[in-house]
């Protein structure tokens, strides 16, 4: 039991970051919702089941152009399907023996951000420290679409832009300190910064969508580091 509450007051402190960062954008996000006709509960529903920044501004963008329901589940499908990658790649830091249920709520959290923390937690991962950080950061995440929706149009759109670049920076804060003390791990983040601008300046790879880039790209750049530097398996659960 003590061991449990470790893990989750852990999550919950690791999450406080990653909250403050979703507050800032998706606070952005509310007001855009409110100018596409959402109201404030239907953005926060759609806030609290999507956990998603890309889908989410999508999907309104969808909505305002007056689409069908089957394109805007394609579109979701094909934004969010590098959350698979994430998923099959935190299964490998799981308990063998981790039941069902558990896997199926921390698949629920798996975002950008909550995976480049959990993907760095020394050892096996733990669900009760996933469940931590999902209690930081969807709060804030949700909060923050609540509190935008309620606020309309009333910042300047400078603001509003700042506030839409606040999510980058947290995920630079994830990733740059690791990378620091690993040069493979740098190596792979500038070789992926230069493979996505390519993907967003050639004519050819410019037209593939955000989403199949982004999955493109992982299953390209991340098989190839796994090939070209292995890492050994653990033999024993941390």
């Amino acid at each position: 039991m003590n061991g449990r509450k470790t893990e989750f007051r852990a999550g919950i402190m690791d999450g406080i970051p990653i909250a403050l960062g979703y507050l800032a954008v998706s606070f952005t996000f509310g007001i855009m919702a409110g100018d596409a006709g959402l109201t404030v509960w239907e953005a926060v529903v759609l806030s609290l089941t999507n956990l998603t920044s890309a889908g989410q501004f999508a999907g309104l963008g969808v909505i305002q152009a007056g689409a069908s329901f089957a394109e805007m589940a394609l579109t979701e499908l094909v934004i969010n399907l590098r959350y698979c990658l994430m998923s099959c790649s935190l299964s490998q830091k799981l308990s063998r023996n981790m039941p069902f249920f558990h896997r199926f709520f921390m698949a629920y959290g798996v975002t950008d951000e909550i995976f480049g923390v959990s993907v760095l937690r020394q050892g096996t991962l733990s669900p009760w420290y996933s469940y931590g950080l999902m209690c930081a950061a969807v709060p804030g995440w949700t909060f923050g679409t609540f509190l935008g929706t309620l606020s309309g149009s009333l910042l300047p759109q400078r603001l509003l832009s700042a506030l839409g670049v606040a999510l980058y920076g947290m995920f630079l804060a994830v990733i740059l300190p690791p990378a620091r003390k690993n040069r493979v791990l740098m190596g792979i983040i500038l070789v992926s910064m230069a493979a996505s601008l390519l993907f967003a300046k050639l004519p050819v790879l410019g037209q593939i969508s955000s989403g199949f880039k982004i999955i493109i790209l992982t299953v390209l750049i991340a098989g190839g580091a796994a090939f070209l530097f292995p890492v050994k398996e653990e033999t024993k659960d941390a």
